[in-house]
């Protein structure tokens, strides 16, 4: 096993149903974090899901955050929605954590941090939807707070292809390595 893979933590981040189904079509989208999900449990590697929730009457939405407030509005979303469980193609395994956040960021009001620590994680090594939503958020967070960071472009989905791109390639490579897949798994062995 290489040596940094038990500091390491893969991130799926939103991979789930209510996300899901407005980003990804079919199922061939999810196809990089299911290898990116196979690699790192193939190489003893914490692989943490991370989701958006909210308590039932949505008390965690503030009216002023225009994007949560339509959640609420809207209805679904709540902990025990269909929407908010993990997509079956990813399913997490026993010991593999699942953390609600109640925000973009994966650390918002979630207990992401502490769960890193007290596994020792140095390393984060993110996947999700959206690149310019979760990935982007938790990222900024992330390199604020000393983790070192991979970002696995072709496991991250955006609405917008120009915006995944300029992300990927323009704005992440300052704070992360940008790999594909393929290119981490190679090195995770």
């Amino acid at each position: 096993m290489h040596s940094d893979n038990e500091k390491t933590a893969l991130l799926v981040m939103d991979i789930e149903n209510g996300i899901v189904s407005r980003y990804a079509e079919n199922g061939e989208e999810l196809s990089p974090v299911q290898q990116a999900v196979a690699a790192a449990r193939e190489n003893n590697m914490q692989v943490i899901f991370v989701r958006v929730g909210f308590s039932e009457g949505y008390p965690e939405v503030n009216p002023r955050n225009p994007a949560f407030t339509r959640i609420a509005e809207n209805g679904g979303m709540t902990l025990s929605d269909e929407g908010t469980q993990i997509h079956e193609s990813v399913q997490p395994q026993e010991n593999e954590p699942i953390v609600t956040k109640y925000r973009v960021s994966a650390f918002a009001g979630s207990n992401l941090e502490m769960i890193l620590e007290a596994l020792d994680i140095k390393t984060l090594v993110l996947t999700g939807i959206a690149t310019s939503g979760v990935v982007l958020s938790t990222l900024r967070e992330a390199a604020d707070k000393d983790f070192s960071l991979k970002v696995l472009k072709d496991a991250c989905l955006d609405g917008d292809p120009d915006v995944h791109r300029v992300l990927t390639e323009k704005v992440f490579p300052q704070q992360a390595d940008v790999l594909s897949v393929n290119e981490w798994a190679e090195t995770v062995n």
